[in-house]
């Protein structure tokens, strides 16, 4: 707890570039190429700016491409990339950012909890993006230091529908701000924008990773990530199942630490989902095994199949875990 409290008071003294106003180019950009994107955009009932990029629009990879840089802030850079051609998933969603801590998870992390009531029903539904940083409540805020303040704000959510009317006054009153200066940018993940968009969290579940075994984050000075891109499945359990498999088995992160050799190694070791307990399986059988309870899964299992953690103080590296391409098989096919 002492490590986090020093992170926090760490950045606390740094000026941190806001995520909001970076993202905000990026997000004016995905408007402007909309047609070409097969995005729809829309202004809902209280003035807010909607894009729709799986539901009824049609969507792409390169829709989930530049979701994920809305996601991590416009701080990283996420690419579409060729591995090995003789590999059955040559195809790699990699991403890259200088500002790893606060891009991964100050923006990316979808961790805002959100509900509200739509039409009788309720709509839940977990938020990521700039806006969590402006009006989500998490302590994870807290132990960073860092909360932004911008004059409009983006949220991206994994979802089937578009936020409702209530939904969008939440978040509205949360960050302050006029439902016209939010934009809600949202895909199923068993679209293809929300495929990509999903495995291009690699780089963020090391940085979650490595918080929850308490390495210093502030220690983490790099970061670069890549995963195969899973293909997408209509069943919602199904395509959950490939975008996590995509990670948990064959995922590989590389992490520039500024601590030293020992505590680089420790990290190398304890890091990669290979050391989780419910390690083995696809992730959709794993989620049966727990009748959908999501909270009843290992957290440990949710990090990268294989990592490097290198000390910029010895220029040592250190390696932990190793890609499963047997159960990605079982998963993708």
């Amino acid at each position: 707890m002492n490590d986090r409290k020093e992170s926090a008071a760490a950045r606390e003294a740094t000026a941190w570039p806001s995520v909001n106003a970076k993202a905000e180019p990026l997000v004016k950009a995905l408007i402007a190429d909309a047609d070409a994107l097969r995005v729809a955009v829309t202004e809902g009932t209280l003035g807010e700016c909607r894009i729709d990029c799986g539901v009824h629009a049609v969507g792409g990879l390169e829709a989930g491409r530049r979701i994920a840089e809305i996601c991590l802030g416009g701080l990283g850079r996420v690419a579409l990339e060729t591995t090995d051609a003789d590999s059955a998933w040559p195809f790699m969603v990699t991403v890259h950012t200088s500002q790893p801590v606060i891009a991964c998870l100050g923006s990316q992390y979808a961790g805002w909890s959100l509900s509200a009531e739509d039409r009788g029903k309720k709509y839940s539904v977990l938020g990521s993006g700039p806006a969590r940083a402006i009006g989500s409540s998490e302590k994870l805020f807290d132990e960073l230091g860092y909360h932004d303040m911008a004059e409009s704000a983006v949220l991206v959510l994994e979802a089937d529908r578009p936020p409702p009317p209530a939904l969008v006054e939440q978040v509205a009153k949360a960050c302050k701000l006029k439902p016209n200066r939010l934009t809600f940018v949202y895909a199923p993940t068993s679209s293809l924008a929300g495929t990509v968009q999903i495995a291009a969290r690699c780089l963020e579940v090391a940085l979650h990773k490595a918080h929850e075994l308490h390495f210093p984050l502030d220690h983490i000075i790099d970061g670069i990530a890549t995963a195969p891109l899973p293909p997408p499945a209509p069943d919602f359990i199904a395509a959950m199942g490939r975008t996590n498999d995509a990670i948990i088995y064959g995922g590989r992160a590389q992490l520039f630490v500024s601590s030293r050799a020992k505590e680089a190694k420790t990290l190398a070791e304890n890091l990669p989902s290979l050391k989780s307990k419910d390690y083995g399986k696809p992730f959709a059988d794993i989620f049966a095994a727990v009748k959908g309870d999501f909270y009843a899964i290992d957290r440990m299992l949710f990090s990268p199949a294989m990592v490097t953690v290198t000390s910029l103080k010895t220029g040592e590296s250190f390696e932990g875990g190793r890609i499963d391409t047997a159960v990605l098989s079982r998963s993708f096919a």
